[in-house]
């Protein structure tokens, strides 16, 4: 699965590395070492601009931007906004067949930007936290889906935008960490994955192997488990990975 994630970089950045117009309004968050479910984050988009009663200009090449959007995909037709607390990741096995997901992915996908993700790997009754990452700097671009919504029972609060982060099975060096992985997708798929007019996009739902094998997988800090942490000392390498809270801790005990 996918449930934390750093982005650190700024919309003016990410608009100039994947050729996107910055229609985020001030709404982007600063840099964010610990990102997690139901905060708000920049993702990226293609869609037909609308004329001034809202209709799609289909005949208009599609633009493509920077959005802002909530982590936990509400579908249109859900009943209450928690239902995004158990939509974070979308399965890339089933993402075309379930009700939740079918229509999204065919007409409404998304890049996530990130600089990397964590996963914990499990030894026993031990979790050691591991951060994934691109040795070169560019951005890893998570397939995205998402959705719009409104309160049923306030037809008029503002519209919610949500999305889901697509995962798949672990490939190459990551199955040493994890089972899954979020699904990567690569610079030559960008314009196919965000083009609005396909809706068949299965043979984009398997990780780029060139890609992965070069991921770094870092040992980091236990303190990336708390959300409430949240800087670059997350991101850097522990040899081994230590729980720093706990070993603050011992400093702060009384002489004997």
């Amino acid at each position: 699965m996918c449930g934390r994630y750093a982005a650190k970089k700024n919309p003016a950045d990410l608009a100039q590395e994947f050729d996107a117009v910055d229609e985020t309004d001030g709404k982007a968050r600063e840099a964010d070492y610990n990102v997690a479910p139901t905060k708000n984050v920049v993702t990226v988009v293609q869609r037909h601009p609308r004329d001034a009663d809202g209709q799609v200009l289909e005949d208009e090449p599609a633009v493509r931007s920077l959005r802002v959007m909530r982590w936990g995909l509400v579908p249109f037709w859900a009943k209450d906004v928690s239902v995004g607390n158990r939509m974070i990741n979308t399965r890339a096995e089933t993402a075309a067949e379930k009700p939740a997901f079918k229509k999204s992915l065919a007409q409404r996908r998304c890049l996530v930007p990130a600089d990397g993700w964590y996963e914990w790997r499990r030894t026993g009754k031990q979790k050691e936290p591991f951060y994934m990452t691109r040795p070169d700097g560019h951005s890893l671009s998570f397939a995205g889906i998402w959705d719009t919504w409104r309160d049923p029972k306030d037809p008029d609060a503002p519209q919610l935008i949500t999305f889901s982060i697509i995962t798949t099975d672990a490939a190459g060096r990551l199955t040493d960490v994890h089972d899954r992985m979020p699904l990567v997708i690569h610079e030559r798929n960008w314009a196919d994955w965000l083009d609005p007019d396909r809706t068949e996009v299965g043979e984009l739902l398997a990780p780029p192997m060139d890609l992965m094998e070069t991921i770094e997988l870092r040992p980091v800090s236990d303190r990336v488990g708390n959300v409430r942490n949240n800087g670059p000392e997350l991101i850097e390498r522990v040899e081994p990975a230590t729980d720093l809270d706990a070993a603050e801790a011992l400093f702060d005990l009384p002489n004997p």
